[in-house]
């Protein structure tokens, strides 16, 4: 830990010190420039645009003849002039070189174009840590097409993701200023996939405090880790341990089950999906019964379940279970019926904007 604390220190550090050195040469340069224009000015008194010409092609190295003839003191003035722009020069010539050399203008220009994509970034999704979760989370939303970006504080993380065509800035994820670069005040989503449960613990409580009605997932590496983090703010808590061992059980034990349900959450299965549905103030059926919403005849979708406002879920909902401003309908269905669902409860005439459509869904005939 303190070794990548270190080497991210030490590479803000080289930059810092590229940019300070580069433009104290270009100062130093400068510098000479004009004390030799007043120099000839003030011995030989030549005027200023004489003056700056003779100082310009001293520096320059051209070897033009003397704009006018030197006396002794202008002679050895100039012997000074020379020495000086050498050294000048030559600093300017090494710290330009090392820049190159180390890749200083490159960076600069990639954080440009980073900083101008971040700016265009809106309802996204953040994942933090590009390690074996990270990956497999940002490989899912890629193959949804889903707007996302990366953020990891590993250059190798960040290069490798960027060479997938993802999103990538480099930063630690639990610091203000670096959810800043990212937008988190108009993101939708953060995934904490960090490898340390304090580091996803710090993540989640930077970025409530940020942008408190932003949804929260995290990684914790155990059952008092994943307290905390739900106590710290994190709306979904997902441990790769346990969860993993419930689903091989359940493999071992449902495997029809399993695939069945894999299937479809995957996209594996493509004649069936699951969605959800947000019923908003403006949704026509709120208030109505499901009898009354005739949902499963007019589209076909089912109903699986209705997670009230409160956080209530209601399982297997039977035909008189209201529907209120709020709740959100999961629901399985196949890509048209799905989609004729969607029509239902947000109407064009509404310019409610559609949910995401599910993954591999055929084109509408």
């Amino acid at each position: 830990m303190a070794s990548e604390a270190s080497k991210r220190f030490s590479l803000a550090v080289k930059y810092q010190r590229l940019r300070q050195e580069l433009t104290i040469a270009i100062l130093i340069f400068l510098s000479v420039l004009l004390i030799g224009t007043v120099g000839y000015q003030v011995i030989e008194g030549w005027n200023w645009l004489d003056a700056l010409y003779m100082t310009t092609i001293t520096l320059g190295t051209i070897g033009y003849s003397e704009t006018h003839p030197l006396d002794e003191k202008g002679r050895i003035f100039t012997i000074a002039l020379i020495f000086m722009s050498i050294i000048s020069i030559g600093f300017i010539v090494n710290r330009f070189t090392e820049a190159v050399v180390q890749g200083y203008f490159q960076e600069v220009i990639r954080l440009r174009q980073q900083k101008r994509l971040m700016e265009f970034l809106d309802r996204h999704y953040i994942v933090c840590g590009f390690g074996r979760t990270g990956r497999q989370v940002t490989a899912e939303f890629a193959s949804e097409d889903i707007p996302f970006v990366v953020l990891d504080k590993e250059i190798e993380q960040i290069q490798q993701a960027e060479q997938l065509g993802y999103r990538a800035v480099q930063g630690d994820a639990s610091l203000d200023e670096t959810l800043q670069r990212v937008a988190i005040e108009r993101a939708i989503c953060i995934v904490c996939t960090l490898p340390s449960d304090a580091e996803n613990l710090y993540t989640v409580l930077s970025a409530k405090t940020l942008s408190p009605n932003i949804r929260a997932i995290a990684r914790a590496s155990s059952e008092e880790a994943m307290k905390k983090l739900r106590r710290g703010g994190a709306d979904e808590v997902i441990s790769p341990y346990i969860t993993g061992g419930k689903r091989m059980a359940a493999a071992a034990l449902r495997p029809q089950v399993m695939d069945f349900v894999d299937g479809i959450i995957s996209g594996a299965n493509r004649s069936y999906y699951i969605e959800e549905f947000l019923i908003d103030s403006k949704c026509p059926q709120v208030g109505r019964t499901l009898n009354e919403a005739r949902l499963r005849s007019q589209s076909g979708a089912l109903v699986l379940a209705i997670r009230r406002a409160d956080g209530t879920l209601l399982g297997g909902p039977n035909a008189n279970t209201v529907l209120l401003e709020g709740d959100l309908l999961i629901c399985m269905g196949t890509s048209d019926q799905l989609r004729q669902l969607n029509q239902i409860l947000s109407p064009i005439s509404e310019r409610q904007p559609p949910p995401r459509e599910p993954k591999s869904l055929p084109p509408k005939d």
